[in-house]
């Protein structure tokens, strides 16, 4: 019975969803009139409006919900048709999709299987071991590839230890480590994507929206992001360990052969084909011109990037480098059937093209909420905020965004609310990286719903979690995710900038709007 409920609540919540998202877009456009004699500011809000609840809601599909701005912007009078239409595909459109080819590539020959079965296999199997070995597996995939697909791989191979731990230890003591196991999968894929630009969709929408609403803004790079990235995925990643171990450890005397299951595994993958070690070879390229594109100063001395090389190197971009290794797997012979390629289109059509529009859509958003004057405008009202000091306002941007995204898309939040911070920067005259960083970084941190993250929502697939489980230990960790990007993005995050991110450069005393 419970069962046949299910799906009548979540459709009457849709309907509630459209219909409170179109009376409030209704609502908007007749009674409020946000600055006279600029309606496309107001008809911008009611867009924005309409895009939140139905994202939140899912009153239709997401994706459809993202194609709004190309209906609405250019009937309000937001924003023109063509500027709308092309912010759907940009160049961190391109990164994703480049980044995610590589992913299918490496599914297909099944190298991410025999990556994560080798670490395993070195860090050995102790139940501390165990955990570390699954936890960091699927935190260095999740850096590289879709940290959804990344969960779902790990997926059988931990049930597989699972299974096998069951037939060794006591029952009571089995369910309890796995459970530990299962969490340790979910949460350190979402750990593992914040280190990198391409490891999760909130990073890729902070990148092009600072470029929107900021353009004359230097370019956050890969390399650069990481130097932040990697400290924050790095801890966090330390404390999630810490706390399952704690919490799951099933006991000094439990015993653990769980390398036979993990062993069988890698040994039925047999010796590394030829192809795998192509599409090995091309990711670890990739990573590596993502990395050292721009110059690299370290303080003493300074790597010449390659671009450089060029003759135009500001034109080569991360999207540039993703879609050149991609393309070269659709051109790379199979070894063992040459009218066979490394990557065919077949397998590239699996690329979830709800996402790419998820993407533009925010794009869009942000576009016509800068274009239309909106930003600068709700900038103008946050500056009562000018008194307050910077570490309570990043410390409740962390605190809101971590558990609003528990309930929500975290990338369609990060794309509502980053412009917003963009104008809060502007309005109290402090660097816009200081309010959109931690925003960015705090929609990742959110651990305590299957809705949460899409790496919560695969492991709670398995049926071997309860939600209660969940939501009990993703509390404290969101609390510590709150802290964390708390402190670093205010005491660390001018790595990120030429200039402390209490001052205001001058590219950012006015927010892209109309002229």
């Amino acid at each position: 019975m419970s069962m046949q409920k299910i799906p009548k609540i979540f459709s009457t919540g849709r309907w509630m969803g459209l219909l409170i998202g179109l009376v409030a877009f209704t609502g908007i456009l007749l009674f409020v009139n946000l600055k006279p004699g600029h309606p496309e500011v107001t008809h911008a809000l009611a867009v924005a409006v309409l895009m939140a609840v139905w994202w939140i809601s899912e009153a239709i599909p997401i994706a459809a919900t993202s194609l709004l701005p190309v209906a609405l912007f250019p009937l309000l009078g937001v924003a023109d048709g063509q500027m709308v239409s092309s912010a759907y595909f940009n160049h961190i459109v391109f990164l994703f999709m480049g980044g995610f080819m590589m992913a299918l590539a490496m599914e297909k020959w099944n190298l991410h299987k025999r990556i994560a079965l080798r670490i395993l296999i070195t860090v050995g199997v102790s139940p501390a071991r165990i955990l570390f070995g699954f936890m960091l597996a699927t935190a260095f995939l999740s850096m590289w590839i879709s940290n959804t697909a990344t969960a779902m791989m790990m997926v059988p191979i931990v049930i597989s230890v699972i299974s096998e731990l069951k037939n060794t230890m006591e029952q009571q003591k089995a369910r309890h480590y796995s459970t530990g196991l299962l969490l340790g999968i979910a949460y350190s894929a979402t750990v593992g994507g914040i280190a990198t630009l391409v490891g999760t969709p909130p990073n890729l929408a902070f990148s092009r929206i600072f470029t929107i609403m900021f353009p004359e803004a230097p370019e956050i790079t890969f390399a650069q992001w990481m130097t932040l990235g990697v400290p924050i995925a790095a801890v966090m990643f330390v404390m999630v360990f810490v706390y399952l171990l704690l919490i799951f450890h099933p006991g000094k005397n439990s015993k653990m052969t769980g390398r036979q299951s993990i062993e069988k595994s890698h040994h039925a993958l047999g010796r590394m084909r030829k192809e795998e070690s192509i599409v090995l070879i091309v990711f670890v390229s990739m990573a590596l011109l993502w990395i050292f594109r721009k110059n690299i100063d370290t303080g003493l001395f300074v790597i010449p990037g390659w671009s450089q090389l060029f003759s135009h190197p500001g034109y080569i971009n991360d999207g540039t480098v993703a879609m050149l290794m991609s393309l070269l797997l659709f051109a790379i012979p199979a070894p063992s059937d040459r009218k066979k390629k490394i990557l065919d289109w077949k397998t590239a059509r699996r690329l979830p093209w709800s996402i790419v529009l998820l993407f533009g859509g925010g794009f869009a958003l942000a576009e016509g909420l800068a274009e239309s004057g909106f930003s600068a405008w709700f900038g103008e009202q946050l500056s009562f905020l000018q008194g307050v000091h910077a570490f309570w306002i990043i410390l409740t941007i962390a605190l809101l965004l971590s558990f609003l995204t528990e309930l929500t898309s975290n990338t369609a939040t990060a794309q509502i609310i980053l412009p917003i911070m963009a104008s809060l920067a502007v309005s109290m005259k402090v660097h816009p990286l200081l309010f959109m960083l931690p925003a960015t970084l705090a929609a990742s941190m959110a651990f305590m719903l299957p809705v949460a993250t899409p790496p919560n929502a695969v492991i709670f697939g398995t049926n071997m979690l309860r939600i209660k489980t969940m939501a009990r230990n993703g509390f404290l960790l969101n609390v510590i995710g709150i802290i964390l990007v708390t402190v670093i993005v205010f005491f660390f995050g001018e790595v990120l900038t030429d200039t402390g991110l209490t001052e205001i450069p001058e590219w950012g005393r006015k927010i892209q709007s109309k002229p």
